[in-house]
């Protein structure tokens, strides 16, 4: 086991990654910007250095500093969180030719999964069912993309090949539209990827959003932790998971699972990571993999009972998964709302000193955050500031957890999302569950404030 990691992120992901060496007993190092100079992490760390200024570039994207620092204090592997450098496989290369220890998948791996056309031929050659959809990379003749979208039928989505977080896609419900989205998105994905690279998929109506979690150790085993329903999204943001999914038959989310694990064992994949799939009429199609941890994690592992960030670095020392898929048992049901520093229905960013800030409490109730009374929200980053996540011996048990939590929960200061939370905790579709990914904006719609 390594005796030091330095943590390559910031925010709630910081300070979890930090709490698992703790159990471990593995010391921890922590990166932070000046903006983050005050962060509860940085305070609770063995080591903190400050790697630069506020912006990301220069900070928490800056690769020479990152590895510097994990030179100068002696760390052995480097776990990248998400979001950030986390799927970056230049990074992974990076890191591993410094002569650490990357905590995450081989480069080779991100490589795959991080180009949407490669992850999608590598997933049709596995065995796992896709989106309908172009064949590779849409070419630049537009007679090309109009055969395309004509054969696939209408609606389609653009999307770009690099893309990622709700970015660089465009659906399209006509030909004349389609040259134009087409255009739009390549520069798009040109200018915020770096890979102009775009792929055309049929467009779903009304599908869910379901994921499946899966470890993968370098001894060739392969386990897969059962799914989450993550439907409840804004601008193809999630804000609210769960796990199981409701009212989807355990037969069928058990083929999907055991699909993903011979894709992992395909692409000789290592660590954790998940593959997301849309839900529609009975059948599951690939969209994605995600080749590190979640934010919604935390749900499997309240289900599962099993703690993902450590089996994380437990597989990047080299040792082997101890549990078996047959000792993968789900017990109950866990739910997860994402707390924002944001309007709660304009979802306009709100930072700023967070004047009192009380979490929840009580049974069954875990609260993922680096906030604290007199925390200032910096407007550098993401808006989440934590995560609320419940857990009961039913869905209706969870349910009512929730919402006592999102009850006793004081956030003033700034605004942030918990009214809205509170609102979709009593929504009738909500409850009945298998709600599709675009419910949310519909809801939104009927209650603008």
């Amino acid at each position: 086991m390594f005796k030091k990691i330095l943590i390559a992120n910031r925010g709630e992901i910081a300070l979890r990654i930090q709490r698992a060496c703790r159990e471990m007993d593995v010391k921890s190092v922590v990166v932070y910007s000046e903006a983050d100079r005050d962060a509860k992490y940085v305070k609770l760390a063995d080591e903190a250095v400050c790697i630069g200024p506020a912006a990301s570039a220069q900070s928490y994207l800056n690769m020479p500093a990152i590895i510097a620092t994990a030179e100068v204090t002696d760390a052995e592997a480097i776990h990248p969180g998400y979001g950030f450098l986390s799927e970056n496989a230049d990074f992974a290369e990076r890191v591993e030719r410094s002569g650490f220890v990357f905590i995450g998948p081989t480069p080779d791996a991100i490589r795959i999964m991080g180009d949407k056309v490669s992850a999608k031929q590598a997933m049709i050659k596995a065995g796992v069912p896709c989106v309908p959809g172009s064949e590779g990379a849409l070419p630049e003749d537009p007679k090309e993309a109009i055969r395309a979208a004509r054969a696939i039928g209408y609606p389609v989505i653009i999307k770009a090949a690099g893309g990622g977080g709700g970015r660089g896609m465009r659906v399209v419900h006509t030909e004349a539209a389609l040259i134009s989205a087409v255009q739009m998105t390549r520069a798009e994905a040109g200018a915020a990827f770096g890979n102009p690279a775009v792929y055309m998929e049929k467009f779903l109506e009304n599908p869910r959003h379901i994921e499946i979690q899966v470890l993968a150790d370098t001894h060739k085993n392969v386990l897969w932790l059962g799914e989450r329903d993550c439907s409840m999204q804004r601008r193809h943001q999630k804000i609210i998971e769960e796990a199981p999914a409701p009212g989807i038959a355990r037969r069928a989310i058990e083929k999907i699972g055991e699909r993903c694990v011979a894709a992992c064992k395909r692409i000789g994949y290592r660590g954790a990571g998940t593959f997301e799939f849309l839900y529609e009429n009975g059948e599951f199609f690939f969209i994605e993999m995600n080749t590190r941890v979640q934010v919604e994690h935390p749900v499997t592992e309240w289900v599962t009972g099993i703690d993902i960030v450590q089996q994380q670095i437990r597989i990047a020392a080299g040792e082997k998964l101890t549990l078996a898929q047959r000792n993968v048992q789900c017990r109950g049901h866990a739910i997860e709302c994402r707390i924002n520093a944001e309007d709660p229905y304009k979802f306009t960013p709100s930072p700023g000193r967070v004047t009192m800030w009380h979490p929840p409490g009580g049974p069954g109730v875990r609260v993922d955050s680096h906030a604290y009374t007199n925390y200032f929200v910096p407007s550098n980053y993401d808006s989440m500031i934590g995560k609320i996540i419940v857990h009961g011996d039913t869905r209706d048990q969870a349910l009512a957890r929730m919402r006592t939590a999102l009850s006793e929960t004081v956030v003033e200061g700034i605004l942030t999302n918990i009214p809205l939370h509170r609102e979709l905790m009593v929504d009738a579709k909500f409850i009945e569950g298998g709600t599709s990914i675009h419910y949310l904006e519909g809801w939104l719609d009927q209650h603008k404030r």
